[in-house]
């Protein structure tokens, strides 16, 4: 991975010069942002993958809602086998699956029970979107770079570890760290949301401070909500796994915090299948799973919950091994402080 990295190194002068050219048109209103229609509240981030944005689109989502207001989550729809616009849920009727619609938006379906819609071209997906339901609030999934729709409040989300690691080869941008945009382009969020995930938390180190100055930072964590049964929906708690040999699989960004939270709780690691972010499984990874799971004589199978849904279409052929998923929610530090900075946005601004 070293040799790769020092390889495209002579890429990533390339890649500022496009970043900063790009975001230069916008700032000057070269390149305009157009209006929704409605309050747009935007959840991104300035790295590559892990750091927590579906729980914090769902967890923002959920404030909405408890408040009464009609709020709907659009997205890119990243992973999906479909292209354009495609209403994901009315927020009663789920009308997609998983595979057409990209796990992430179907779980936030799924779980915030919320209409849901999808379109690589954010502009024309609000507007398509506002015709379908009535709405007048839009969370926008990992939309901080897709800057051609106006927002009424920006939040940038991210990962502690990854903050810890002030001056590491992983703070360049890409193709050599893992940056869309550099540590300067926080001045265009609103606030910010450091997710430790399930560690203590931690300052900022000195050399990041002032990229962060004046804007609202917020400490996210995960709970542990339990595990769940692929087949019943049957809730378990983690002690009951404890001493089990399990085979771990997953698809996800970053798995560490997974097999963290999973080794914190005395459940077994040792027994690992691990796959690329978004994984669309096909049979031959369901047969892989199979072999591996008798191979090591495994009690079950352990996945997370964005995996669950897509390993879900094959039942049939997993009907002999108990899957069981584990379920994280994002909760605040200040969570009262947050609910009303969110509420602020939401009862101030005219759609």
């Amino acid at each position: 991975m070293l040799f790769l990295r020092i390889i495209l190194f002579p890429f990533t002068p390339v890649y500022r010069i496009i970043v900063r050219v790009r975001n230069y048109l916008f700032n000057r209103g070269i390149f305009k942002s157009e209006k929704a229609g409605a309050i747009v509240i935007s959840i991104g981030n300035i790295t590559v993958g892990g750091t927590g944005k579906t729980p914090a689109v769902n967890f923002i989502a959920g404030i909405l809602k408890n408040a009464n207001k009609k709020v709907g989550v659009l997205s890119r729809g990243y992973g999906r086998s479909s292209k354009g616009y495609k209403l994901i849920s009315d927020g009663e009727e789920i009308k997609s699956t998983v595979s057409a619609s990209g796990d992430e938006i179907f779980l936030t379906a799924l779980e915030c029970k919320v209409p849901a819609a999808v379109c690589e071209r954010r502009v024309e997906g609000a507007i398509r979107f506002l015709n379908d339901v009535k709405l007048e609030i839009i969370v926008l999934d990992d939309a901080f770079q897709h800057r051609w729709i106006n927002r009424d409040l920006d939040i940038l989300v991210f990962d502690q570890n990854f903050l810890s690691k002030s001056g590491g080869m992983d703070q360049n941008l890409l193709p050599v760290g893992l940056m869309r945009e550099p540590f300067k382009s926080i001045e265009r969020a609103d606030a910010v949301i450091i997710n430790r995930k399930f560690s203590d938390i931690t300052f900022l180190p000195l050399p990041l401070k002032p990229y962060f100055e004046g804007r609202k930072i917020f400490n996210a964590y995960y709970k542990v909500a339990g595990f769940y049964d692929l087949r019943n929906n049957q809730l378990y708690n983690l002690c009951d796994f404890k001493g089990q040999k399990s085979l771990v699989v997953s698809g996800i960004a970053a798995p560490k915090s997974f097999l963290n939270i999973l080794e914190a709780n005395n459940i077994s690691v040792e027994n690992q299948l691990f796959f690329i972010d978004h994984k669309k499984y096909i049979m031959k990874d369901i047969q892989l799973i199979r072999k591996k799971f008798y191979a090591t004589n495994s009690h079950s199978v352990i996945t997370t919950q964005k995996d669950a849904l897509k390993l879900m279409e094959f039942g049939k052929e997993l009907d002999d091994i108990d899957i069981y998923y584990l379920k994280i929610e994002m909760e605040m530090d200040s969570r009262e402080e947050f609910e009303q900075f969110i509420l602020k946005t939401a009862n101030s601004k005219q759609a």
